[in-house]
């Protein structure tokens, strides 16, 4: 493990999809593409945080808030990536703390976030930013939206 000590955290806005241009290896599951990038900077519901160290990405945490006519507005963290020679550094959980900090500021009164079992990485980040880990399992269910849905 190499020891960085230049990584700055940023929040990015609307504007900053070519900071997505320039990103470590294994950052991302897939390459960035840059219409996707513009898109979801470009949705105000959409957020992500990111650690840059000499001008290239090298972690990121999104998340998407959202209201119900219902509920409480909640931050869902859909993801958290940090490249395997940045890990281990406390990156991931500063990346975190900002993004759980943006929903607060968006009027967010709860996040949450769904992981493996076996992930125990991402079990340890999340309990270390204070997260505990709900009594009620779910399971998930995907849908494909290609080809004819079922009547």
């Amino acid at each position: 493990m190499m020891k960085h000590s230049e990584v700055s955290i940023r929040l990015l806005g609307e504007n900053d999809w070519m900071v997505l241009e320039n990103v470590e290896a294994d950052v991302f599951d897939y390459p960035v593409q840059a219409d996707l990038a513009k898109e979801f900077l470009r949705d105000p519901r959409h957020h992500m945080v990111v650690a840059i160290d000499n001008n290239k990405v090298v972690g990121f945490a999104s998340g998407v808030h959202y209201v119900h006519p219902d509920k409480i507005a909640e931050l869902f963290i859909n993801e958290v990536g940090v490249a395997p020679t940045y890990q281990r550094q406390g990156i991931a959980k500063k990346m975190l703390k900002a993004l759980l900090a943006r929903g607060k500021t968006l009027g967010c009164q709860e996040a949450w976030v769904a992981t493996e079992p076996d992930n125990h990485a991402a079990r340890a980040l999340y309990t270390s930013v204070g997260g505990r880990e709900d009594s009620n399992p779910f399971v998930l269910y995907l849908f494909s939206l290609e080809g004819e849905l079922r009547s």
